[in-house]
């Protein structure tokens, strides 16, 4: 089986003015729409709030997070499941930098892939040919033929043919 040929994204990383209404969107709720793609990808809707609590938390302990990791997640998830191009060292750059334009450019694709028909090629199966049903004749039933009426007196040695194949001799 062939793989798919790697493709680029839909639109570019900021492209918004193609998609007005989703970059509109992010840009008065950008959670929402964050939320928003990550439900619609099939992931946890909730799983964006881990880019906005994680650093507090994370720096809480001491620890300075820098890659805001459920956009870097979804953004690697999506390239692999529908073969874009890009790497992990792009991907973490435009998660870093570009937060919400990354946000956006994953909500535009996911349209452009539902819109997008699915290929589907379909190989005939082999026809296998059932063998034609024996009808099998009824087994010959033998009768004796119809008693012969003779006149008194006259005596025949001959045979009879009653059936094709069957011979009666009358003795008397």
């Amino acid at each position: 089986m062939a793989a798919r040929p790697e493709t680029t994204w839909n639109s570019g990383l900021c492209d918004c003015f193609e998609d007005t209404s989703t970059c509109c969107y992010g840009f008065w709720c950008c959670p929402c729409l964050a939320c928003t793609v990550s439900g619609k990808f099939g992931e946890n809707r909730c799983l964006p709030l881990c880019d906005i609590f994680s650093p507090a938390i994370v720096a809480a302990c001491g620890v300075p997070v820098f890659v805001p990791p459920a956009v870097l997640s979804l953004r690697v998830a999506m390239r692999n499941r529908y073969r874009i191009k890009g790497s992990i060292c792009k991907d973490i750059a435009v998660s870093c930098f570009c937060l919400w334009c990354s946000w956006c450019q994953m909500h535009r694709e996911l349209k452009h892939q539902q819109k997008a028909p699915t290929v589907v090629v379909i190989q005939p199966a082999p026809v296998m040919m059932a063998p034609a049903p024996v009808i099998m004749a009824p087994a010959p039933v033998m009768m004796a033929p119809a008693p012969v009426m003779m006149a008194p007196g006259y005596h025949s040695n001959a045979g009879f043919v009653g059936q094709p194949g069957v011979v009666t001799v009358n003795r008397y």
